[in-house]
């Protein structure tokens, strides 16, 4: 069994079921049926907490929402898709004399996976959203 590893305890991992975003893997890629172990930070010593059992239960292609070229055609993630995922809407303050600014929670998503992953990658290659269900959770939750 693989694992898929996340590198915080999102508070989505408390649902039954839950979603991720995850770039093709070059040996492998996940499939829909697959079981996975849910792992956060599988690279610490140790091995990293281990939340139990998720099976893959479905697999779309999607894109980050952003201007400029793109290399493939995918449905965009919707806004609400980015809430769900863990990245909420928010107001920020760019100026004091200025209303605060409203960021749309798959701004937010595109800032995290840019940092993990750079723009290059996020215009060139299509991700898979893959929505999970849990088939056994580890009691140390």
């Amino acid at each position: 069994m693989r694992i898929l590893g996340f590198n915080r305890k999102w508070d989505k991992l408390g649902q039954d079921t839950f979603t991720t975003l995850r770039f093709a893997r070059k040996d492998r890629d996940w499939e829909a049926g697959e079981l996975v172990q849910i792992v956060v930070k599988p690279r610490r010593k140790g091995g990293g907490q281990k939340l139990g059992v998720a099976e893959i239960v479905a697999k779309d292609p999607r894109r980050i929402p952003r201007h400029g070229k793109c290399g493939f055609e995918a449905p965009l993630i919707t806004n609400e898709e980015a809430n769900a995922d863990g990245f909420p809407d928010y107001y920020k303050v760019i100026h004091s004399n200025a209303p605060a600014c409203h960021v749309r929670g798959y701004s937010s998503m595109w800032e995290f996976l840019c940092q993990a992953y750079g723009s290059r990658r996020l215009r060139e290659e299509p991700m898979h959203k893959l929505t999970l269900a849990w088939r056994e959770r580890c009691i140390c939750q």
